[in-house]
């Protein structure tokens, strides 16, 4: 009995989702010229939207041409968000996010060809993956760096080794004085040491 109740509330649910993504690409296409999007996404099943709407995370949907703002979210996985710029018939793209957690890693796990592609796509995305590093960890515009007793620069990341969207900062200092300056320049540029991930070594 309790099965034959549950059958129409997961119809309801599924038609809500389906109504949901039709109104949300109505409202793209509202104001101007059609343009075709084709989207790919991995994992396969993480929330995609489009100015806000909910759009396929895989497949066709039709849009206005001009600038739209792509986004990506899933639980395990780094959130990420995108310019695009619709222009012509068709334009295309991938959404690709990079698991954070361990519920992410295990993901990948039980996925290794999605996983498999990601890595690929990693390799071919090198600029769009630094664009995403300095983003998220703004002292890599200033590394490496040699300060007073100290040196710093990126290593991969000691506390997330597998995820390609975190770094660590390593630093070689150099005599009594240089983790205490490597401290103070890390404060004053406007840096939370307690933020990042530090590699602390000693150097001759």
């Amino acid at each position: 009995m309790l099965e034959e109740n549950r059958r129409p509330l997961l119809i309801g649910v599924a038609a809500l989702a389906v109504v949901v993504v039709l109104i949300g690409s109505i409202l793209l296409l509202r104001g101007g010229k059609e343009t075709k999007l084709v989207v790919q996404s991995i994992p396969g099943d993480l929330t995609l939207t489009l100015d806000g709407h909910e759009i396929p995370a895989n497949g066709e949907v039709k849009i206005k041409e001009g600038q739209h703002t792509l986004a990506g979210s899933r639980r395990g996985f780094e959130s990420y968000s995108t310019t695009i710029t619709a222009t012509g018939e068709t334009a295309s793209y991938k959404m690709y996010l990079y698991a954070n957690s361990a519920e992410g890693r295990q993901w990948a796990k039980t996925n290794p060809e999605q996983e498999m592609e990601l890595e690929r796509e990693a390799g071919k995305r090198y600029d769009e993956m630094n664009d995403r590093l300095r983003a998220k960890y703004p002292i890599m515009a200033f590394l490496p760096y040699i300060g007073d007793g100290f040196e710093a620069t990126q290593t991969a990341s000691k506390t997330d080794p597998t995820n390609p969207q975190a770094i660590s900062i390593a630093i070689e200092v150099y005599g009594p004085q240089g983790k205490t300056k490597a401290l103070q320049w890390i404060t004053s540029s406007g840096w939370d040491p307690n933020t990042l991930d530090i590699i602390w070594t000693t150097g001759k």
